[in-house]
């Protein structure tokens, strides 16, 4: 009874969505690291503030001008999950570097 009853809450309690959204940012101001690092200090904590993501330079770690970054999130339809990686998307273009490549992905757990 006790598996009947797990297999039946497994399926019945839906996973979610997460959707990445991978950027290629390019900074033609930055002199230096230290610059490109406070771009991307405000970015994450922006995109963590307005979009309640995860985010992390995955690229371009000792290159002054460029960087690449992947912002997680998750969220219960996979609606809400496109509106919030629009939405971040959209911030990132928004400012004063250039985003030169932008990628997304929604996955459902389920699948």
């Amino acid at each position: 009874m006790w598996r009947l009853l797990a297999r039946w809450l497994n399926h019945a309690v839906a996973s979610g969505f997460v959707g990445v959204l991978t950027c290629e940012l390019q900074f033609p101001e930055s002199h230096s690291l230290k610059e490109k690092r406070n771009h991307l200090r405000s970015a994450k904590a922006q995109l963590q503030r307005r979009v309640g993501a995860s985010v992390a330079e995955v690229d371009h770690h000792d290159v002054w001008q460029r960087a690449r970054i992947t912002v997680a999130c998750v969220a219960r339809e996979s609606g809400e999950v496109e509106r919030l990686l629009d939405e971040a998307e959209r911030w990132l273009r928004g400012q004063e570097w250039e985003v030169a490549l932008a990628e997304r992905l929604v996955v459902d757990p389920d699948d």
